[in-house]
């Protein structure tokens, strides 16, 4: 079957073709782009199989992103139904893929997204359903990833407000700054903006503060390609809000916003 419920899509550089996660029917899709741009049916859906521990939101694989992963050579996906984070491979000629990896995470985590360190070694995976960041190695030589541990959202005492009970169902993607110096993870629920601090190999994390993201339901985040400036996409406030960040500390602060109706994704072209 076609996919349905697309999540998220990414240009497969350097391969000719879209990815599209599908979040209701689990399924990863290649759509080749033609030379004019337009983009045909899918050359592939590769289809996710799978179940978590959580009886109303992983019945089923849930793919909820994918990647081109550092080194050009895979893809990862993650899915939320399932724990799970899967690299695969991608025929550049037909767009075919093929699951060659499969890491499974904490039970009951529900992982999102993830964001890559600048040195293409380390990657971030943003937990839905757990208030944490799963640190893991990428090895782009063999296609394998593996978790090295769990890093909370909220620093000790952080004291932002919000609803405990929202928490931890809420984290929506993160980005780490050009120099692999922070990550920030957005909050839905506490609709805040977590700061993290990596240390200089970029496995470990460390939690410093977290602040406002400026509106309500912060869906996703972007880096300025300078990395000076942090923008927030406020989904059910309807704007878009930035932030010139402390090259020092990593903390941002609220430069102004301009509404975007059920914003929900920030790109630099």
């Amino acid at each position: 079957s076609g996919p349905s419920g697309v999540r998220a899509k990414a240009a497969a550089a350097p391969w000719p073709v879209s990815l599209t996660a599908n979040y209701t029917s689990g399924s990863v899709s290649a759509l080749p782009i033609g030379p004019d741009g337009t983009l045909g049916g899918p050359a592939a859906v590769l289809a996710h199989h799978g179940s978590g521990p959580d009886p109303e939101r992983q019945k089923t694989p849930h793919a909820h992103s994918v990647y081109a992963a550092p080194g050009g050579t895979r893809l990862l996906t993650a899915d939320l139904g399932t724990d799970s984070v899967r690299s695969c491979s991608l025929d550049p000629a037909t767009g075919m893929t093929q699951i060659r990896d499969e890491v499974r995470l904490r039970p009951g985590s529900g992982p999102r997204h993830l964001a890559f360190h600048p040195d293409g070694g380390h990657v971030y995976v943003v937990n839905e359903l757990a208030p944490a960041l799963t640190r893991c190695r990428w090895d782009a030589e063999h296609g394998t990833l593996t978790p090295l541990g769990e890093t909370p959202l909220f620093a000790d005492g952080d004291g932002a407000p919000g609803d405990p009970a929202a928490d931890a169902g809420c984290a929506s993607t993160a980005v780490v700054s050009p120099d692999g110096r922070f990550l920030w993870t957005a909050v839905r629920g506490r609709d805040r903006i977590c700061v993290h601090a990596l240390d200089a190999s970029g496995a470990e994390l460390t939690p410093v503060t977290s602040v406002p993201c400026g509106g309500s339901w912060p869906r996703d985040l972007a880096m300025h390609p300078t990395g000076r400036f942090l923008y927030a996409a406020n989904e059910r406030s309807g704007d878009i809000t930035w932030f010139t960040v402390d090259h020092s500390t990593g903390i941002p602060t609220r430069t102004g916003s301009t509404a975007a109706p059920a914003a929900s994704c920030v790109v630099f072209a």
